[in-house]
């Protein structure tokens, strides 16, 4: 038994160690395939929405990767057809959503993943900008703090070189 519980945990540690990379294969506007490819393996998973960005890094803060998924659509808890985040986890070599969000606060307009944080770009009700930073929280993002507030986008996106 105890041979037994060491190699599993050893394939398990292994499988922890692998390189991992995240990529989008689209097939039309409608159809996007997210790749996560390891050293053993690869999985994909179809996303049946116009995707607009993927951003990849330690979302959780366990030390592996996780792909950030910008996607148009609704949801069931909003009709609107906006901007979202989804995430996506690598749990034992298959593509696994980790959190497919609706909302983060305002309008979302773009994002980036910097230093550990989801860095987005937000537009609200009265015409404003707003970037924020957001964390991981048990499940889910929780916004951390307002970096900026501009009366003007910024060239539509977040700068690249915070």
């Amino acid at each position: 038994m105890n041979r037994y519980v060491w190699m599993l945990a050893a394939w398990w540690v292994c499988m922890a160690c692998n390189a991992q990379t995240y990529a989008l294969e689209r097939v039309n506007d409608s159809l996007t395939y997210l790749t996560l490819t390891t050293g053993r393996y690869t999985d994909r998973v179809a996303i049946h929405k116009p995707v607009f960005r993927l951003e990849t890094g330690d979302v959780d803060g366990d030390g592996r990767e996780e792909a950030i998924v910008g996607i148009i659509g609704r949801t069931r808890h909003d009709p609107r057809y906006l901007k979202r985040l989804h995430i996506y986890k690598n749990v034992g070599g298959r593509v696994r959503p980790m959190w497919m969000g609706s909302q983060l606060g305002g309008i979302l307009e773009d994002f980036r993943f910097i230093n550990g944080q989801i860095h987005t770009l937000q537009s609200t009700t009265d015409g404003r900008y707003v970037e924020m930073t957001h964390r991981w929280r048990k499940f889910g993002l929780g916004s951390d703090s307002i970096i900026q507030v501009r009366d003007e986008q910024f060239n539509n996106s977040i700068p690249n070189n915070l």
